[in-house]
């Protein structure tokens, strides 16, 4: 099974590096970007094991690893 977990700073969260995306987009003359926000990408593989068991996994890596719940929301798809 492969877990695909997305993480992103919540909205009300400031977004520094997000803000230095855009503005090297804008100094190299990409218009029409109004906002960039960056996050985390993660693929893990797993062992064979229920879906419910992945999911139960997943969210425990998350919460207690892989993002900071204080200013991250994330997000994941499990795949056979």
């Amino acid at each position: 099974m492969i877990a695909r977990i997305y993480v992103n700073l919540k909205r009300d969260v400031s977004d520094p590096q997000g803000n230095a995306v855009k503005g090297a987009l804008e100094s190299l003359a990409f218009k029409g970007v109004e906002k960039v926000h960056v996050g985390k990408y993660f693929v893990i593989e797993l062992d064979d094991m229920r879906r419910d068991q992945a999911e139960s996994l997943v969210k425990a890596m998350c919460e207690k690893l892989l993002t900071n719940p204080v200013i991250e929301d994330y997000s994941y798809v499990i795949e056979k």
